[in-house]
């Protein structure tokens, strides 16, 4: 975990996966003295439902929300459901105002907050490229716990868009735009899915303008049958425009991450998709912390110089759309 080399804890901390595993997520509950939220797509990891479990045992007031089923319609958590009731954690299906709560968060004594990419799931600690950020902003941390509140009791819940956070389904496609529109020498682009034609023009208008554009991309791999023609052509599409294009094979991508010119990053739970930005309950957060920055950065090249130059294929080629991908994994999936 990247951490800053003063006294006082820093007000953002960097998580990667997998490189911190999942002893970083552990450190972050078991610190908890008062009361631990969590709102998860999927929660299925053991050590973690032990680490919840035994927060309710040392009397902290605990609740946990889950997403009910996956955009299929696969259903992952019930057995955690179960299991947690069981236990005598409150535990309750994530507000069904929205198709799918792809959120990744973790709420600590109402001071700290963690805001992820990746799924609590073994998987995700592994196998993958993914990401997090522990913020101790009060301003932060109680928008996130306003939001909890907002979705556990099935109310509205309206951001105050200053505080640096970026919220699905409010002002999150405005927020990622705004930060590729801002880019004036370099952007780096590392997620798994292009289904949303206003990022595409964002992305596109920035090498248009002279910004040095590369687009980290896992391929293939993890990208539904209904996902993987408006995925192909964006990146074909981007590809013409001038933008480089690698996939990315030694680790599954599944982070959702966006530098630009080396100053300020977003880092989320939303895919760019029209779904992730309008129908469902996300997550993400804009930083400036030069230090997380530079190491996201840094952790960009490491994988842009491991992945090779892509080659979407023909969407309408379906025998040419395994070419070269990683094994089927039917557990990872892009929702």
């Amino acid at each position: 975990m990247t951490a800053h080399a003063s006294g006082a804890a820093p007000r953002h901390e960097l998580i990667i996966q997998p490189d911190d595993g999942v002893a970083a997520v552990l450190a972050l509950i078991d610190s908890a003295k008062k009361s631990l939220r969590l709102k998860q797509f999927t929660l299925t990891q053991h050590d973690i439902l032990l680490a919840v479990e035994h927060a309710h045992k040392r009397d902290l007031h605990v609740r946990v929300m889950l997403n009910q089923h996956h955009a299929a319609g696969r259903r992952v958590n019930d057995e955690t459901f179960d299991k947690l009731r069981h236990a005598g954690v409150k535990v309750e299906w994530a507000n069904p105002e929205f198709a799918l709560t792809h959120e990744k968060s973790v709420l600590v004594d109402g001071e700290v907050a963690l805001i992820a990419t990746f799924n609590m799931a073994n998987k995700y600690f592994g196998e993958t490229r993914d990401y997090g950020i522990v913020t101790r902003d009060p301003e932060q941390v109680a928008e996130i716990e306003r939001c909890f509140d907002a979705d556990w009791k099935r109310e509205a819940f309206h951001p105050n868009g200053k505080s640096g956070l970026t919220w699905s389904a409010c002002n999150s496609r405005p927020t990622m735009a705004e930060l590729i529109d801002s880019a004036r020498h370099s952007l780096d682009v590392q997620h798994p899915k292009f289904v949303d034609a206003t990022i595409l023009d964002r992305i596109a208008e920035a090498q248009h303008r002279g910004v040095r554009v590369r687009l980290l991309s896992g391929g293939k791999h993890g990208i539904s049958g209904a996902d993987a023609p408006d995925t192909f052509s964006s990146l074909r599409i981007l590809r013409r425009s001038g933008v480089q294009v690698n996939r990315q094979k030694h680790l599954k991508l599944h982070a959702k991450m966006i530098v630009a010119d080396d100053r300020r990053a977003l880092v989320g739970s939303m895919n760019i998709d029209h779904r992730s930005f309008d129908v469902r309950r996300e997550l993400g957060i804009v930083l400036d912390d030069k230090q997380i920055v530079e190491r996201l950065s840094a952790v960009f090249e490491a994988d842009w110089s491991k992945a090779e130059p892509y080659q979407p294929p023909d969407p309408l080629d379906v025998a040419a759309h395994g070419h070269g991908e990683l094994p089927d994994d039917p557990d990872f999936a892009h929702e």
